[in-house]
């Protein structure tokens, strides 16, 4: 077996969604057998030598029994996951002479999971690696396992070569085996890609004056929390709000697939995520699982309800401190985990879609059953949920009980197709208002924004005022229900907000702090 001095071997690593380059530097000396791993490697990269040997082995090569030492470089940089499987055993077979340094080589990059029988398995984070690769000229070509082929191969200017094993990249890259390039037209892609949601407004029977917020709330972006006995439809009405909201745009699907392709959540052989995100945690999730966070900070249920919705049903029982947790996300709409192992930014711009019930048991206001929690009981309730998120909720609307005679008529409700007509001509004057700048619909407004855009009637203007001093709204609050107004505006057609936009709006404010 000849040796060389040194393998080098290009691959890449993801600090949260963004990718940074790898390079796995591999030295086989001439000493006791070992198999050293350096570089900051965690537990999962530590266990790789293992599977990179039986791998080398049972795809026909030699292993070599000599001194292997296998630098991570950066070394200050903490490395984590199974990607780095395929560029060690590269690296070693190069290193041994089993395979030829040359141009191509070191214009390639690798990544993958090796089995035990030299499969190269899938693995995570292939579009952002591939993303990150593509922009700085040196690397023509990676090399993905052939399940990542087709979200990598979104990325232009960069050759994606799948594989399926170990013994077939040796045979490429000795020039016995040709293995054709992936490439994807990604306006193509995005367009045949996108499917019609089965779900429609028009199975919910009734709840009319509840749609019309859910209206109002997708067409300027705004929170919203439904407060309601049980089975009387919020969830129902929550399933339904991705079949009202705009399609996702190509820059907000390739976000979307980066997102989920770092958490591991992206579908087999998907190449884009062209669904606006519908996101259900339970109520006993723990902080890091909504927020993000971990050893190595990985994405939380906010971040993969990016460009979607996420609900949270029963919001009582959540965590007090889950709860806390979402009011900076809220607002900055970026949530930032930092650990000793590094710091990671993660986009959290969702729409926050929350339900309850009006008491412990639920059935406080109900016309046919009796609620049997006392005052005190219903004030703790309330109380779980603190002024500071309330103010951050934009709409909080009532979800009564259905009746029979809705339930068994046989009117036609409106589809969500005609609700949704109305969203995009709403979220097109609002693209018109904003164009230019940074601010896209009406919920993201800053101060200034309000100032210049919210421009009152008298009476309106008079109305509001009452209200902020009668309801003892927060300036929070106040912001809000200008905001709520220019949508409500908006969806009319209206340039000027009116008395019936601002009292609408008023009457979507019914738990304010005061009543709590």
């Amino acid at each position: 077996m000849v040796l060389a001095v040194l393998a080098k071997i290009h691959s890449c690593a993801l600090n949260g969604l963004e990718g940074y380059s790898l390079t796995v530097e591999v030295d086989v000396g001439i000493g006791l057998s070992a198999f050293e791993l350096v570089g900051l490697p965690d537990a999962s990269v530590r266990e790789s030598r293992e599977r990179v040997r039986a791998s080398v082995k049972n795809s026909g090569f030699d292993f070599p029994l000599r001194r292997i030492t296998v630098n991570l470089a950066p070394a200050d940089i903490r490395k984590e996951g199974p990607a780095l499987d395929l560029p060690i055993a590269v690296g070693i077979l190069a290193a041994t002479g089993q395979i030829d340094i040359d141009e191509y080589l070191q214009t390639s990059a690798f990544i993958g999971e090796l089995s035990l029988d030299g499969l190269v398995r899938p693995v995570t984070g292939a579009l952002p690696i591939a993303d990150h690769l593509s922009r700085g000229g040196q690397i023509k070509r990676l090399f993905v396992p052939e399940a990542n082929a087709a979200e990598a191969s979104i990325v232009s200017h960069i050759d994606i070569i799948p594989l399926h094993d170990l013994h077939q990249l040796t045979e490429h890259l000795a020039g016995r085996c040709d293995i054709d390039a992936v490439h994807s037209d990604l306006q193509e892609t995005f367009r045949t890609d996108i499917k019609a949601n089965s779900l429609d407004f028009a199975d919910v029977r009734g709840q009319d004056a509840a749609k019309r917020a859910l209206e109002v709330a997708v067409a300027g972006g705004h929170n919203v929390l439904m407060i309601g006995a049980p089975g009387s439809g919020k969830t129902m009405l929550a399933r339904r709000l991705p079949t009202i909201m705009p399609e996702l745009t190509l820059e907000e699907s390739i976000e979307c697939t980066k997102i989920y392709s770092v958490s591991g959540n992206l579908p087999a052989n998907t190449g884009l995520i062209t669904q606006r995100p519908f996101r259900m945690p339970h109520h006993g999730a723990s902080s890091v699982s909504i927020i993000g966070g971990g050893t190595v900070p990985r994405p939380g249920e906010i971040t993969l309800s990016c460009h979607g919705v996420l609900f949270l049903d029963e919001l009582p029982e959540f965590r007090r401190d889950v709860l806390e947790a979402l009011r900076q996300p809220l607002e900055d709409r970026i949530v930032t985990v930092s650990r000793a192992s590094g710091r990671a930014d993660f986009p959290a711009d969702f729409m926050l879609v929350a339900a309850m019930n009006p008491c412990p048991c639920g059935y406080f206001g109900d016309p046919l059953r009796a609620c049997s929690c006392t005052p005190l009981q219903r004030r703790r309730y309330m109380s779980k949920i603190s002024g500071p998120l309330l103010d951050r909720i934009d709409l909080h609307i009532h979800v009564p009980r259905v009746e029979y005679k809705e339930l068994s008529s046989d009117k036609q409700e409106e589809s969500s197709a005609a609700i949704l007509s109305r969203v995009l001509a709403a979220r097109e004057r609002q693209a018109l208002r904003f164009k230019g700048g940074n601010t896209l619909i009406n919920a993201r407004m800053s101060r200034r924004e309000l100032q210049r855009y919210c421009i009152l009637e008298p009476d309106a203007a008079r109305l509001l005022q009452e209200a902020f001093s009668n309801l003892k709204m927060s300036a929070r609050a106040h912001d809000r229900v200008l905001k709520v107004s220019r949508t409500i505006a908006d969806l009319e057609g209206c340039e000027k907000i009116s008395l019936a936009h601002v009292a609408e709006a008023i009457q979507y404010r019914s738990l304010d702090r005061e009543e709590l």
